[in-house]
């Protein structure tokens, strides 16, 4: 989501645009006298920033403090997970057929933004889908009742009171009403799952239709605003944000990193090749890239990627949506593999792991490599079933046993 630069975005099982369905009591408003009173004392604080009473009153109508959206504060996907789990969860072979059929019928508009704005149609796109997986998963959570929840909650304070106030501006302006205000349990709304002050300041009419709608079916708007945003800091029309490469033998991985910027041309002397081992196309300055060490994938990053992340400061958001506008262009998938994790296994055998699992009857969810909470729990389940260690690990003994059941 648009944070500038302040927080990352949400995802589906934890990397794709707005969670927490309301029909989870933790996103529902429950009571708590502290919340109530914190908000009694905010009303004279917003009416001195400009706020109207009745504005006020109207935007807080039937919101409340949610739990959940504080537990959603502290686990974030893009920071915590590795990148090829993160890849796996926002750009996987079935993500990118959903897109290439999402934007078919939007290429029209996403080559008109291009034109106007210089960001790359597919770059655009690719935002669109990360966040809500192109429109699919907009959030239902009321903005005033989050945003509202994680300033009072006070770890980020001043940010979560700076977009409180801008969701209550955008209710007295008539931009909308509380009640289709919804977005992420962190207050992001539309299809590019912007926060309320990105709103105020980058928000544009692309459709002409005299309304900067976001909150619609029609992500035309949502996508401009994605762009324009890109576009106000810094976007270099006809550059791309990076690509894959191939690393030499013996590479020293010290070198890689984002803050380590040597021009091309000295990664090209390195021996530094793309995925197809031809020469580096030169757009000046630029980053190495290496989460996996140097067998594994790894990227060259040039300004471009910068921009990316200034809708979200997490290096996995940005590779996740550079490596996702790619392969809407037209791309295949990752040149080179990750490799085994710390446990022995690759993504294959733990997407098989899961496929068994489910198989067994015991629900570790859609086998897409990534173990998480859900998986853990099936793992520690069949364990405990046949009287094995219950680690709740995955592991080559595990799959080992799995086969065997």
């Amino acid at each position: 989501m648009v944070t500038a630069g302040c927080m990352p975005s949400l995802g589906p099982t934890g990397g794709v645009g707005a969670s927490g369905p309301s029909d989870d009591p933790a996103f529902r408003p429950q009571p708590n006298a502290d919340y109530d009173s914190w908000v009694a004392a905010f009303r004279p604080r917003a009416l001195s920033q400009g706020i109207t009473g009745e504005a006020f009153d109207r935007a807080f109508r039937g919101q409340g403090y949610l739990p959940g959206v504080i537990e959603r504060d502290r686990n974030q996907t893009e920071f915590r997970r590795t990148t090829e789990d993160y890849l796996a969860l926002v750009a996987s072979d079935e993500d990118v057929s959903l897109g290439r059929s999402r934007i078919r019928p939007k290429r029209a508009t996403l080559d008109a933004i291009e034109s106007a704005t210089g960001v790359t149609a597919e770059v655009v796109a690719a935002i669109w889908g990360v966040e809500t997986a192109y429109g699919t998963r907009l959030g239902d959570i009321p903005v005033i009742s989050a945003t509202s929840t994680l300033a009072w909650e006070g770890r980020r304070e001043r940010f979560f009171t700076a977009q409180l106030l801008d969701a209550i501006r955008i209710v007295q302006s008539g931009d909308t009403t509380p009640d289709r205000m919804l977005g992420s349990w962190a207050g992001a709304m539309g299809h590019t799952q912007v926060m309320p002050s990105v709103y105020q300041e980058y928000a544009v009419d692309f459709d002409g239709d005299g309304r900067r709608e976001i909150w619609s079916a029609d992500p035309t708007d949502s996508l401009a605003t994605a762009a324009t945003y890109l576009q106000r800091h810094g976007w270099r029309r006809g550059q791309p944000w990076g690509m894959e490469v191939r690393l030499p033998p013996g590479f020293d991985t010290s070198l890689s990193g984002r803050n380590n910027r040597r021009a091309t041309s000295d990664w090209q002397a390195m021996g530094v090749r793309t995925a197809s081992g031809s020469a580096l196309p030169d757009h000046g300055s630029a980053a190495i890239h290496a989460p996996g060490g140097a067998a594994g994938p790894a990227w060259i990053l040039w300004r471009n990627f910068d921009v990316i992340l200034r809708y979200n400061p997490s290096t996995n958001y940005g590779i996740g949506v550079g490596y996702m506008s790619d392969r809407l262009a037209g791309g295949g998938p990752l040149s080179r593999s990750f490799g085994p994790d710390a446990n022995g296994l690759t993504q294959a055998e733990r997407r098989e792991l899961q496929r068994l699992l489910n198989r067994a009857g015991f629900d570790a969810g859609t086998p897409d490599g990534v173990i998480g909470r859900g998986t853990e729990a099936a793992i520690r389940a069949f364990q405990q079933a046949r009287g094995l260690p219950v680690t709740g690990e995955a592991s080559p003994s595990l799959l080992a046993a799995l086969r065997r059941a």
